[in-house]
């Protein structure tokens, strides 16, 4: 892979942050591009300024939807250092995506170091907050300007940074997510298990019913029976039962989530007996109803660790822990950003350092 050339922003004042970040609202100086074709194959990786966009309104992308992205993060630690937590699992992951979209896949090492050197051009965008981060945004993109169905053959891959807070409103509060089956979001054998916009686009009509009735996300059903529990749309999911901490297999359906293969191993190192299995829906409102089920809690880059108060299923609202925070949860959440933060030892190697000339030392 050939170095990579610069063209950056040229900041004249200190980045002086918002008080309140929100998430995905603003947006770092400079961003990572690289292009592709099938004679050079990946070519002419650049950080440059952030700027819009130009690409031919036949672009592949815009009529048959040939993306995908990821999302990682960026922390500063108590020493004043930059890291990253697992990233070459995102890209291994983004390469999965690209597979099953037929799009090209990515040089795990190079990207990983390409990452290291934006986030130390624009380290100044990186949060001192205990609560907030550097939201990292890999993604690809078909831009051939074809109409016809089929693969592109040119693609271009770029890093969006963006400074985030929380990424529910709520903060770190419990929320409540609606379970319903009138939508399904994806299917076994389909596109579940990438990260790729069309499963985004499939759930917000879910969604938009989940906040008129006052819930913040969906839980959804498996697509096939509806009965079995897959996901939420941002979060994998887990039940602590009173014998087992218990989430939804990887069925080709559910996205294979960092956090998640994170949790499970924190979680065993716990002593806990975990559980990737099927899980009824018929079984947790059973479990419930005996006493058995003690805590929902969800997982993803985004929002972490979030606890699950209430599940609204059918009109009625299945209350946990009083509408509090859970135990596990919580003791979860300040493991994983402990990890991250660099303020709870990184027993598991988890942890990459971010440091200047990365690439091009």
């Amino acid at each position: 892979m050939e170095n990579i050339k610069y063209n950056l922003y040229e900041r004249k004042d200190p980045v002086v942050l918002p008080e309140t970040l929100g998430f995905g609202r603003y947006f770092s100086d400079n961003v990572f591009v690289m292009d592709y074709n099938p004679q050079k194959g990946w070519h002419n990786p650049q950080i440059t300024a952030l700027g819009n966009l130009h690409m031919h309104p036949a672009a592949s992308v815009l009529h048959y939807g040939q993306t995908i992205f990821e999302g990682l993060k960026a922390y500063y630690t108590p020493d004043g250092e930059y890291q990253l937590f697992r990233p070459e699992e995102n890209f291994k992951r983004l390469n999965n995506s690209a597979r099953r979209l037929c799009m090209p896949e990515v040089d795990v090492d190079f990207c990983v170091e390409a990452l290291k050197e934006l986030v130390w051009i624009d380290r100044e965008w990186v949060p001192r907050g205990d609560k907030e981060s550097l939201y990292i945004r890999p993604f690809m993109f078909g831009e051939e300007a074809m109409l016809g169905v089929k693969p592109s053959d040119t693609y271009k891959l770029i890093f969006l940074l963006s400074p985030v807070g929380a990424y529910y409103p709520e903060g770190f509060q419990a929320i409540k997510i609606l379970i319903q089956d009138e939508y399904v979001r994806t299917v076994r054998k389909g596109l579940g298990e990438c990260k790729t916009a069309g499963n985004y686009a499939a759930s917000m009509a879910g969604q938009e019913i989940a906040r008129r009735e006052g819930c913040t996300q969906v839980l959804w059903l498996d697509a096939v029976e509806l009965k079995y529990i897959e996901e939420v749309g941002t979060m994998n999911i887990f039940i602590q039962f009173n014998d087992q901490v218990a989430t939804p297999m990887l069925s080709g359906g559910i996205l294979p989530g960092i956090t998640r293969k994170s949790s499970m191993r924190i979680l065993r190192d716990w002593g806990y007996n975990v559980s990737e299995r099927q899980i009824p829906l018929k079984e947790v409102l059973d479990r419930y109803e005996k006493g058995e089920v003690l805590e929902i809690f969800g997982t993803g880059t985004a929002a972490i660790i979030s606890s699950v108060g209430a599940v609204r299923y059918g009109g009625h609202d299945f209350v946990l822990n009083n509408g509090n925070v859970g135990p596990l949860a919580e003791r979860l959440f300040n493991e994983l950003t402990g990890i991250q933060k660099g303020k709870v030892e990184d027993r598991y190697g988890w942890i990459t350092k971010v440091e200047p000339l990365a690439v091009n030392a």
